[in-house]
Parts: C-alpha cells; structure tokens; sequence
C-alpha cells in the first residue's frame, strides 16, 4: 500500500485549490472545478473563495458567471447546504446527495403539517404547495421569498406548535422552497440587493438553464461521480471524511469507492485513505505560502479528520459549535489563526501562537491584498468563531 505523509497531502492541497499564489486558476469556473463545489450558505463566501484562488478576480466577474453566464448554480445537496456546482455536476447532486435531502425535507414538512392541524394529508398538502409555486412561476419569472408569499396563498400558512405561552409559530414558506430547492425544481438565482446579502430572487430550474435541464443520475451513479470529483480534490481522504462531506451512509460511500476504482493508501494518523486509481504517486514540493480564506471555504471544510491541517486544540476557538469553520490564516497547509476587518475594512490576522516572521510576513501580505480587494466594505457572517467573535470584542 502506497504511503501518503502529512506534508504531501499539504502540497496536494496548496496546487490542487489554488491557494498557493503559485498555483492560482485562471477563471472562476475552473477555481469551481478544482474545489468540486463551493460552499454558498453565505452569499459572500462564493466570492472570497474565488478571490483567493482566482488572481485579479472581481465581485462583477463572480456575479457574471453565476447570473449571466450561469455556468456556476446554486443547489442545496450534501448535509442540506447549499452549494454552487459547476453546471455539468448537477445532475449528479440531483440524483443522490440532493434527491437525499429533498426526501427527509419532504417527509419531514409533511409530518409537521398534519400535527399543526393545517391539512389531515400533510404530504398532499405540501405536494399541493409546491405545484402551486411552480405553476405561479411557470412563465419564467423570478420573485423573492416576500413576494411569492403575497403571491400564492398557500405559502401564507404558518404551522403552530404547542399551547399557550409554550406555542410556537413556524412560516411554511421556507421550507416549501427549501424543498423545490432541493428537488432542483427551483433555483435561488439574483439577489434583490448586494453580493454580500442572502436575498434571492427564486425562478425555476428550467427557466434559470434556458429550456436545457439535464437528466439527474441514478443514485449510484451520481454518488460516484461526486465522490470521483472530490478524491480528485480532496484526496488522500478517509472513509469517515466522505461519509461527513457527502451526508450520506457508508453503504453509499464504498459502492462509490468501488464504481470509481478508488485505490487505498496508508496516512501518517494510521487510517486508511482513498485517492483516484493513478494519484497514488508523489506531489511536487511547493514553495512556504499563505492564504486568507473566508467562512466555511471548501477547503477548510473538505475533510471530518483535520489534524493534517489543524491543531485539534485550536479547533474549539476557530469553528462553532456546530462546526463551521470561521475565517481562517494558511501558513504552509496548515491553519494557524483567523482574520476579521475592522470598521473601515481593514483585514487583521489573529494568530493562534506564533508562527514565526516569515509567516507573519507572507499573511500581513495577504491581508493587504484582501483589504485592497474589500475596497472598504465590510463582509460579516453568522458562522464567526469564537476567536473572530473575541477579537470583536476587544
């Protein structure tokens, strides 16, 4: 079995994401590519990510391919997160990890809407609600969450838990769209204001691709081909971290291992990793770098294991309590602190220790970079770590 050490899946992860300055892509699209996805839960996340892998890359130059071009799409597939895909990846998302999320959402919504009381057939009725928000956008417009709501009738129910003081009201709008969402039917496409708000105008899938929506996979096949493209990325990985990054069983994950011929390798840490049949072989040292990357970056969140890159005693201080990770400072493939803006948009590195001059040098440098890039504005997330959040507090 061939051996992979930690320093050469650093390498691989500082050529193959494009945060070594060395090593850069040449357009979002192909930055996109190499990442398989990005994480687009946080509108202003998608924009980062690729400025820090895309040199010279604009907010207008994101914004052109995700709504002009549309070769990047919005879709909520593994975990129930909401991810952009480069376009001919979706009907494997369609398949599997998205097909997985759209039955749980289904079944659960439909549970919640015959004990609220609205209808005794709970999942006629979301059935119902769906194809009316469908037929309302059926002639290709596109219209917020406010809109819709004002708009189909049936979206104005709000389902009720509990009596009395311990009553709680939940809209089922949300949910209704988060469902379309996840069944592709529906796509989250211009947001009504800024880049940096969650604000999207929802239209249909078929209008959003102009009339050419592919076929989703069978299951087995889309499994495989999302697990094909994140070896590439991600690789060496274990069995644990794809089963995490998938939200799938690992009754799934090993018949895709084995559609993809995946071949196994030993890791420093003792577990078994997988890589694509060929990528076994040695990675090219690179030169010592750094990389500012924002809130939930793919590559902060590409793997379950993370010892490789970080300090398990640093992660109570740079992701939440759920476990997404903050912004973070990259010194030769390993996290070594986080970065906020102040008010005027300047970009700070906090360090976790100290990781000595010529790391401090090379991210002061990127902070500088960042910073030009802001041109002033300030981004925020709700996914702060707690050591973003205390040095807010400062």
């Amino acid at each position: 079995m061939q051996h992979i050490p930690d320093v050469e899946r650093r390498a691989r992860l500082a050529r193959r994401h494009g945060i070594h300055p060395e090593h850069r892509y040449a357009d979002p699209l192909s930055a996109t590519r190499a990442m398989t996805v990005l994480h687009a839960t946080e509108p202003p996340t998608v924009h980062l990510s690729l400025q820090a892998r895309v040199d010279g890359v604009s907010v207008a130059d994101v914004d052109a391919v995700l709504y002009d071009s549309r070769l990047l799409v919005k879709q909520l597939a593994m975990r129930r997160t909401l991810f952009v895909f480069p376009r001919d990846l979706l009907p494997a998302a369609w398949g599997s990890a998205s097909a997985r999320v759209a039955t749980a959402e289904f079944r659960r919504l439909a549970q919640d809407v015959t004990k609220a009381g609205v209808a005794a057939d709970g999942a006629a009725w979301v059935e119902t609600a769906a194809q009316a928000v469908l037929d309302h956008l059926a002639d290709g417009v596109a219209l917020d969450a406010a809109t819709l709501r004002q708009e189909v009738p049936l979206l104005e129910e709000r389902i009720v838990f509990g009596t009395g003081k311990w009553s709680q009201e939940s809209p089922v709008a949300p949910r209704v769209l988060t469902l379309l969402g996840a069944r592709g039917q529906l796509v989250r496409g211009n947001n009504v204001h800024h880049w940096r708000i969650s604000r999207p105008r929802w239209t249909t899938m078929s209008t959003w691709l102009h009339g050419d929506v592919p076929r989703a996979l069978p299951e087995h096949a889309g499994y495989a081909e999302l697990v094909r493209r994140w070896l590439w990325t991600f690789g060496p990985g274990t069995e644990t971290d794809i089963v995490w990054w998938l939200g799938a069983t690992k009754a799934a994950v090993r018949r895709a291992l084995a559609d993809v011929d995946a071949v196994q390798v030993s890791l420093d840490s003792g577990d078994t990793g997988w890589v694509l049949p060929g990528d076994e072989g040695p990675t090219e040292p690179v030169t010592p770098w750094a990389a500012l990357l924002p809130a939930l970056d793919p590559t902060t969140m590409g793997w379950k294991q993370r010892a490789f890159y970080l300090d398990p005693e640093d992660v109570a201080y740079l992701f939440d309590y759920a476990g997404n990770g903050g912004t973070t400072a990259w010194w030769n493939g390993r996290i070594v602190g986080c970065w906020v803006q102040t008010d005027d948009g300047t970009v700070r590195v906090i360090y976790r220790g100290d990781p000595g001059a010529d790391a401090r040098e090379a991210l002061e440098h990127e902070a500088r970079r960042l910073t030009r890039w802001f041109g002033g504005e300030v981004v925020s997330s709700v996914y702060a770590s707690p050591q973003m959040r205390g040095e807010r507090l400062q």
